[in-house]
């Protein structure tokens, strides 16, 4: 028995918890232990593009490197317990989760009928001022049993990055540049991003007084002042792997097919975009070390 959530430091303790609380949801006054893991087009990128850089993360630090055209998938099998145990643990069977959205999902947590909402910070816009108190958030890395997990903190995504064309005029690309360094040099525009839509904002010109009042970020940047490694995000190839990707979880969250239809949009797939996104675009990441 547990008596805090600070003990659930990998994926067995998870695992334990959330069957004892699905076990117990009605004397709980919950649904289900987890949201569902809903497959519609809204919600798949929880899955395709956010859990799937775990098992990369730790295939990566194996090879030492920070890309590669080609993958074996070494830890899906660790992707697929944290999947079962969602799946088996939510109030929602699993012929059904295709019907359900984004905004269903987290309606359930922001409504306190579920223990356990895999998402990210950006969340706590829609969760805040429903059922959920902020001293009743908290945040827990994406474990799934792969060894050393526990040393290591929160996922960090962030394959959205600010660019300029550069086939757009001067006067374009000049516009562009002073409208990005508005934004994170502007007083007002700081307390936009920071306070209003409570984004992460790690930028040297945003002090202490211009932080979010995020408790879901305040959860997160503890693992890092206690010494925890926060799990890089790597660089996936496109929407169409993404795409065939959750096709295939919802095959087998379905019945329909199986785990290894899974690993072969997750390994396959990943040689195929890459390789057409090379023969299209002229070129890839370039791969690093590791730990450079």
């Amino acid at each position: 028995m547990i008596k805090s959530a600070d003990e659930i430091n990998n994926y067995d303790t998870l695992k334990k918890v959330a069957e004892s609380i699905q076990a117990h949801k009605s004397d709980l006054g919950l649904d289900g232990a987890f949201t569902t893991a809903g497959l519609d087009a809204s919600d798949t990128y929880r899955f395709t593009a956010h859990m799937s850089r775990i098992p990369l993360y730790y295939e990566y630090k194996d090879m030492n490197t920070t890309f590669s055209k080609t993958i074996k998938g070494t830890y899906l099998d660790q992707y697929k317990d944290l999947f079962d145990l969602e799946l088996k643990n939510s109030p929602t069977e699993p012929t059904m989760v295709s019907s359900k959205t984004y905004d269903d999902v987290t309606s359930e947590f922001s409504l306190g009928k579920v223990a356990f909402y895999p998402n990210g910070v950006w969340a706590y816009s829609q969760i805040k001022n429903n059922k959920v108190a902020d001293d009743d958030l908290g945040m827990l890395p994406y474990y799934m049993g792969i060894k050393g997990e526990e040393a290591s903190g929160p996922a960090g995504v962030y394959d959205a990055s600010w660019a300029v064309n550069k086939n757009a005029s001067e006067k374009d690309k000049k516009a562009t540049l002073d409208f990005i360094k508005w934004m994170v040099t502007d007083d007002s525009a700081k307390k936009i991003l920071a306070k209003d839509m409570g984004f992460s904002v790690p930028f040297t010109t945003f002090t202490k007084d211009y932080q979010p009042e995020n408790p879901l970020t305040t959860a997160a940047q503890a693992y890092t002042k206690a010494g925890k490694t926060e799990v890089r995000s790597f660089t996936i190839p496109d929407q169409q792997w993404q795409d065939d990707l959750s096709s295939a979880l919802l095959a087998y969250a379905q019945g329909t097919g199986d785990w290894g239809q899974v690993k072969d949009a997750f390994v396959n797939g990943w040689a195929t975009e890459w390789a057409n996104n090379e023969e299209s675009l002229g070129s890839v990441p370039q791969a690093q070390k590791f730990n450079a």
